[in-house]
């Protein structure tokens, strides 16, 4: 009886207090410009997950989730803008969806205390939390995604691809360039011929390119693309009759917009991956249920399992457990961008608990810790089938070589501690 009082005191108590604040996940999206069709599916996603926790469960951890959504276009300087406007309302951490706007945030976030999730972009050497404190980029990088189409391929070919030819088409951007390092140091150790063959934004020109690689003949290619660059590069791959299960794209590269134009030719493609896709996991039948039979989703509904929509939901299911993980370390719901820093570095994701979650094997299991920011660099790939309109995960969630990145990443970030005067931060 005395329990009971207790607890009905309690939640006088609490119900006379002042309300919690809500807890305000920031949205940098871009629902128009070049890469619209990228943008929106991403941004249904991200905004969908947090409605699902506020309608079904009362929010995270008893407090509402605000998504506050502020469009970029993809521009850098609006993006910039965007965090400005957006940072001093309760902001806990921020998604840039961009490698140029994460390179801008990164001093100015690290500055005024708030996270950045730079999920699989932005600067890869980031996953070096000894010197970029604020910045995280789990589950996995691009230096990752160079090294896991390099296993794949190895896998795919008896363990040997010496003498092969490699070519890379990549956006002629910071984030198309960021595989090349990692990819010569592979060259290197695996003895295969790399190429490279730079595409000016937005990428809707590419006869030259594909004409050089009618010529050179590699026997594989792998692709760093965005937006219309990856449709057109695969219908152009298509008409020099480039076999498509020797062409893969990094993971935003992998979309349904990306194969869809090029109708039964598409067929067979190939695309990393750092979470699985589809609808078959128990979560999106309470997303149907509680966002989109209610009337509450972000968009038409019409996106809801498409790649780029299930990566804005895990971007989000991340964000989420990284904010309950600040709530039991801070012991407080109401918890303060400094508090979700802290819960993102010491954020885990088990098996268990995606399957919790309702997303069982839905991304690797992975850890953060103050050294790692990020994670356990796992990668998957994923083929297309142009007759079903699907993509399938043919490759289970595997380790990188951290014997390359691990340097690569250590040089480069360093070098960054170095020209900012920033001492290590981990024991």
């Amino acid at each position: 009886m005395k329990m009971k009082l207790a607890t009905v005191a309690l939640g006088a108590l609490m119900a006379a207090g002042p309300a919690l604040a809500d807890l305000t996940f920031p949205s940098l999206s871009y629902r128009t410009g070049p890469y619209a069709a990228g943008g929106i599916p991403f941004a249904d996603g991200y905004a969908d997950y947090f409605t699902l926790l506020n309608e079904r469960d009362g929010g995270i951890g008893g407090v509402k989730a605000n998504v506050l959504e502020c469009e970029t276009g993809y521009n850098t300087e609006k993006g910039v803008e965007c965090y400005e406007s957006t940072k001093g309302q309760g902001a806990l951490v921020y998604q840039p969806l961009s490698t140029g706007i994460t390179y801008q945030l990164i001093p100015k976030a690290t500055a005024d205390g708030i996270a950045i999730h730079s999920m699989g972009y932005g600067r890869t050497s980031a996953k070096n939390g000894n010197v970029f404190s604020h910045v995280f980029n789990y589950p996995a990088n691009y230096w990752d995604g160079a090294s896991g189409a390099v296993n794949y391929l190895l896998e795919s070919n008896g363990g040997d691809i010496k003498g092969k030819k490699i070519a890379l088409v990549y956006h002629n951007s910071a984030y198309g360039k960021e595989p090349i390092r990692t990819l010569e140091e592979l060259s290197k150790k695996h003895g295969f011929e790399l190429s490279t063959l730079p595409v000016d934004h937005p990428g809707q020109e590419q006869k030259s390119q594909w004409l050089q690689i009618r010529r050179d003949k590699p026997d594989f290619v792998l692709m760093w693309g965005w937006g219309v660059m990856n449709q057109v590069a695969v219908q152009e791959a298509a008409n020099i009759r480039f076999p498509m299960e020797n062409f893969i794209g990094i993971w935003w590269s992998g979309s349904e917009n990306d194969v869809l134009p090029a109708g039964d030719a598409a067929n067979g493609y190939k695309a990393l991956t750092f979470h699985n896709v589809g609808t078959d996991f128990p979560l999106f039948d309470d997303l149907q249920k509680y966002v989109i039979d209610a009337g509450k989703a972000a968009g038409a509904g019409d996106q809801v399992g498409t790649v780029l929509y299930n990566r804005g939901l895990y971007a989000a299911m991340l964000a989420a457990e990284a904010a309950k993980k600040a709530q039991e370390i801070s012991g407080k719901a109401d918890i303060t961008a400094a508090d979700m820093r802290d819960g993102m570095e010491a954020l885990e994701m088990t098996e268990a608990k995606m399957a919790e979650l309702g997303l069982p094997n839905f991304g690797p299991a992975f850890s953060a810790s103050c050294s790692n920011h990020g994670g356990d660099a796992l990668v998957g790939v994923t083929q297309w089938d142009a007759a079903s309109k699907t993509w399938s995960l043919i490759s289970d969630f595997k380790p990188t070589d951290s014997e390359v990145i691990g340097a690569l990443i250590e040089e480069d970030s360093n070098a960054y501690a170095t020209e900012n005067n920033i001492s290590p931060r981990c024991n």
